[in-house]
């Protein structure tokens, strides 16, 4: 491959962790979402107060945004060098991403019981927290690896 063709992709290992880190934050945001505007629908129709902390379960997997955030600037660091880390933007990427999606989808869950039994909101977040681990892990772990390449 040409030298300058090649240049133009030496970010995409830190655009990639970034980019998979947001999808899942955006489909486990948006799936904890949907089901707390069904929860608040049927608070609505029964003419119960509805909850205001599905707010807090349906914002959680927008943390591994930052998380991605993070690894993409320490990862533009080593580009600087003439690493391009491609592998590994991709599989932290991936990791975090799929963190914040899982982790939507137990907010998701979250939201419809607290809906249901307006209990339980410490032992949801203990759970999401759990899903949270991974992403925190991999952005850690991708960190030192990061820094044992710069020497």
């Amino acid at each position: 491959m040409e030298q300058n063709i090649l240049l133009q992709f030496k970010d995409l290992g830190a655009v990639m962790v970034l980019g998979l880190a947001a999808l899942g934050s955006a489909a486990g945001t948006g799936m904890a979402g949907m089901s707390a505007i069904g929860a608040w629908k049927k608070s609505f129709s029964q003419n119960k107060p509805a909850s205001f902390l599905l707010v807090a379960l349906t914002a959680a997997p927008l943390t591994q945004t930052i998380y991605g955030f993070i690894v993409m600037n320490r990862m533009l660091v080593l580009t600087l060098s003439g690493q391009y880390l491609w592998g590994m933007g991709l599989l932290s990427g991936a990791a975090i991403g799929a963190s914040a999606y899982w982790q939507g989808k137990c907010a998701a869950v979250a939201c419809d019981a607290m809906g249901e039994t307006g209990k339980g909101f410490g032992n949801y977040l203990v759970v999401l927290g759990m899903a949270e681990t991974v992403a925190l892990l991999v952005m850690v772990f991708t960190i030192v690896f990061l820094g044992r390449l710069t020497g």
